[in-house]
């Protein structure tokens, strides 16, 4: 019953059956009026306007009960009522289907925003298929314990993140980070929660509870956005509230002293000032820029872009210099393979002897190591010293590798003191091998679509070997590079940098290192899949690949939601401004008001979704 109550509720103050119900009853009312039956069509007039206005009368006085009742809907039921009362029944009415006719487009605008975003982000599923004492069963995400064992299928999406430990596939990743084509992975990677497999089937072992997962975290990111207002949605509510208690004063004025000084009569006076009120409303600028905002952040995050609120589309709009960290961000973090020096001994030898010694060790530069080489051998009693090196014995022959402090510590000198590792067999240096990360594809397309943009500074501060740096640096053509810095001589170099520029500063980074850097710059944006918790908690934006491009089409997107911001609220107030001019000097009347009210509303509406077109057009 209750259920049916509310249903019924529901119906009668749907924008759809308001206007429907209203017009059912204007249209003869109109008719009536012409053929001479003037009561009849009041009373139909009447009806209509209670039908219609019905839901916004109620809301009025609930406004005014509340002591917060200056807004559009008191505007809009003391402007019919008043025209009803001096005898403009037909504006009367006409005024409240049209403001109606406003609302839902309003609604079915905002209705299509939320929907597209809530599409974009339900990608967290409710279950996962957990093994269990060899058994599968369906147990519900947030009950899955750190470490479980999960099977995922082809079809399926990540329920929540974690390392697979059997079987390989193919990962659709385009919820995550807006890439298109699908990631192989296997036996060690990560998959993280929102993506889905596309093909194969694999065991993972769960990482992370599902409130912590990526996909959870991506939901309270987006969710929590709008709670960030930008500086043009704070001046709009500061703006409204300043400005409705002006212009009904004027109103009230211009109702009262032309009738006191006999210049107007009282009905003429009060249609003027009650179509004054008409046009004065703010609601095209009250809905229609935040909605240019929300659209804004949804269509960012369909292109793997998350912003953490709209107050962050101005700094980035504006930015003219970009600083970057270098390891993982502008690089892979990986390492490679980039020289090798010998001494009577051959490069692949070199490489086959040092990566047979290193064959059991996980270390970062013993897998790039084993990754070079063509060849290994069998090793016996293998040793490790941590964090110098490894040694072994190949055919009888003892082969060192290591560090430099490694090498003096067996006594081998080697006549390079620059590479990375460092290669001795019976004692003598027999070569060295040169390491460097791997700059990212992207990164040199990435820094000029950049300077494309406007974006006339382009500096890297990075914690690595100044020759390192200036290498990735100059291969990349920043303008600045420096290098051997701690995360506080960074912070110190950034508000050196913040100083010099005319234009805001945007931080690019990845790493707990960074977490100082995002928080201080204009606008920190963080690289990386989520990867560290404290860069993405300093971000004012993440990018959910790796893709350094994302960062263009961040600015892109930010520009673009700027402008539509700018271009309704330059609209309303102009177009406001001069109808309530035309208004005071009686050139305008109650229709006209209405298209200054209902139809700048629309027209401002349909401009912020442009922002959701966009997003599409993207998708495809």
């Amino acid at each position: 019953m209750k259920k049916r109550k509310k249903g019924i509720s529901k119906l009668l103050r749907s924008e759809p059956f308001r206007l429907i119900g209203g017009l059912a009853f204007f249209i003869p009312a109109f008719i009536l009026e012409r053929v001479g039956l003037p009561v009849l069509s009041l009373a139909l007039y009447i009806s209509a306007l209670v039908l219609s206005g019905g839901a916004v009368f109620f809301d009025a006085v609930r406004g005014i009960v509340r002591k917060d009742f200056l807004d559009e809907k008191f505007l809009m039921s003391i402007a019919s009522v008043g025209a009803m009362i001096i005898g403009e029944a037909e504006e009367g009415v006409a005024v409240m289907l049209f403001y109606i006719l406003g609302e839902w487009f309003e609604h079915i605008a905002v209705r299509r925003s939320r929907s597209s975003i809530r599409s974009l982000l339900d990608i967290r599923p409710d279950s996962a298929v957990v093994l269990s004492d060899g058994e599968e069963v369906l147990t519900d995400a947030d009950d899955v314990e750190i470490g479980s064992l999960i099977v995922i299928r082809s079809g399926e999406r990540v329920a929540l993140d974690c390392v697979v430990v059997e079987g390989g596939c193919d990962l659709d990743t385009s919820a995550l980070t807006g890439e298109s084509v699908p990631v192989g992975v296997s036996v060690g990677d990560e998959l993280l929660s929102g993506a889905i497999v596309a093909s194969g089937v694999v065991t993972c072992r769960t990482l992370r509870t599902a409130d912590n997962s990526c996909a959870s975290r991506i939901l309270d990111l987006v969710e929590n956005a709008q709670e960030k207002k930008s500086r043009s949605e704070s001046f709009i509510t500061r703006f409204s509230r300043v400005y409705t208690p002006i212009v009904t004063s004027l109103a009230f004025l211009m109702a009262v002293i032309p009738t006191v000084f006999g210049w107007l009569s009282l009905s003429e006076s009060v249609y003027r000032a009650l179509s004054f009120l008409v046009v004065s409303c703010p609601c095209a600028l009250v809905i229609s820029v935040p909605m240019a905002y929300f659209g804004g952040i949804g269509g960012a995050a369909s292109s793997g872009v998350l912003y953490k609120g709209g107050n962050v589309f101005a700094p980035i709009s504006r930015a003219r210099t970009a600083v970057f960290d270098k390891t993982g961000t502008l690089t892979k973090g990986t390492l490679s393979v980039s020289g090798v020096v010998t001494k009577d001994i051959d490069e692949d030898e070199l490489l086959a002897l040092a990566a047979s010694v290193e064959y059991t060790s996980r270390h970062p530069i013993a897998e790039c190591i084993k990754a070079a080489a063509k060849k290994t051998y069998p090793v016996v009693l293998p040793s490790e010293l941590a964090g110098r090196g490894v040694l072994g014995y190949i055919d009888g022959k003892s082969v060192a590798v290591g560090n430099l402090r490694y090498m003096h510590s067996m006594y081998v000198n080697p006549p390079v003191t620059d590479a990375g590792v460092y290669v001795a067999v019976e004692g003598r240096f027999a070569g060295a091998i040169y390491l460097s990360d791997t700059i990212k594809d992207e990164a040199s397309e990435a820094i000029s679509s950049l300077r494309r943009l406007g974006v006339s500074r382009v500096v890297m501060l990075s914690g690595d070997r100044a020759a390192t740096a200036r290498e990735v640096g100059n291969t990349l053509g920043f303008d600045e590079v420096h290098a051997e810095l701690l995360p506080t001589g960074k912070v110190e170099r950034l508000e050196k940098i913040i100083k010099e520029s005319d234009g805001g500063v945007i931080y690019v980074g990845d790493g707990i290192n960074d977490a100082p850097c995002l928080a201080r710059a204009d606008v920190g944006v963080a690289m990386g899949s989520l990867g560290s918790d404290s860069a993405i908690e300093a971000a004012d934006a993440v990018i959910m690949s790796d893709n350094l491009l994302r960062l263009s089409d961040a600015i892109k997107i930010a520009r673009k939601t700027e402008r539509i911001a700018m271009e309704n609220i330059i609209f309303a107030i102009g177009i406001k401004l001069a109808i309530l001019a035309l208004v005071s000097v009686n050139l305008a009347g109650m229709w006209l008001a209405v298209f200054a009210d209902v139809g700048v509303a629309v027209l401002a509406i349909l401009n912020s979704t442009r922002t959701l077109i966009g997003r599409r057009k993207r998708e495809k």
